[in-house]
């Protein structure tokens, strides 16, 4: 699971992006509010912690652009300013939750999840299940009946937002991004590189889903048995 920092106190990201991919989560970081628009401009993230006050444009003004371009990407507000009227602002800015500093390491974490929990949101341990096909995207474990095998990080990465759209197409350039991040350079022979050992994964465990190349456009994860 990817989540965004955007977070101008330089100390405070490095801890939490410590304590976020400790719990095996992804974590990308900014500092600054144009940067963390144009980050989620990318919508390669399942969740944002955003910092109210933040150089060049505010958390508030950021969620209120990002909202009204479409963008509906979870959004933790994560702020000194805990006055019931910040409070209320910053929710109906288009946040999703709202945690004042400081805060307890154990209650982000609780909140986090509690997100996670919310029919839109994205999972967080609990699993994906599409017929006898079940993957752990925190132990990066994929079973097919009696079978399982441990995937890497970006093996993982890759057959989760497959995973969770069976039967879909998925851009080339949304898969790198979702991946290895917005901003990473990184060559489209590495996407290939992890499309090809996934391949060999669902084929040892005799998984009935099929990684399908679409050629000019990018990939797509098809069941040969016809469930959806």
């Amino acid at each position: 699971m990817r989540i965004l920092i955007i977070e101008d106190d330089q100390d405070l990201s490095e801890v939490v992006a410590f304590a976020l991919e400790a719990e095996g989560y992804t974590v990308d970081c900014c500092a600054e509010g144009d940067d963390g628009l144009r980050w989620m401009r990318e919508r390669a993230h399942d969740l944002v912690l955003l910092d109210r006050m933040l150089p060049r444009l505010d958390g508030a003004a950021l969620l209120r652009r990002a909202r009204a371009e479409g963008i509906v990407t979870p959004v933790l507000m994560v702020t000194a300013l805990g006055a019931v009227e910040d409070r209320v602002e910053g929710l109906d800015t288009g946040a999703d939750d709202y945690i004042v500093k400081p805060f307890a390491m154990k209650e982000l974490l609780a909140r986090i999840r509690a997100m996670g929990r919310r029919p839109r949101a994205w999972e967080t341990g609990a699993g994906i299940v599409h017929g006898d096909t079940a993957f752990d995207p925190v132990a990066k474990t994929l079973r097919q009946g009696d079978k399982r095998c441990t995937l890497s990080r970006r093996e993982a990465d890759l057959l989760e937002i497959l995973l969770k759209n069976v039967g879909k197409t998925i851009p080339r350039a949304t898969l790198l991004a979702r991946v290895w991040g917005p901003d990473a350079e990184v060559e489209e022979g590495n996407l290939e590189n992890y499309v090809h050992f996934l391949r060999r994964r669902l084929r040892s465990l005799e998984c009935p889903l099929e990684l399908v190349t679409m050629r000019g456009v990018g990939y797509a994860l098809e069941d040969r048995d016809g469930d959806v």
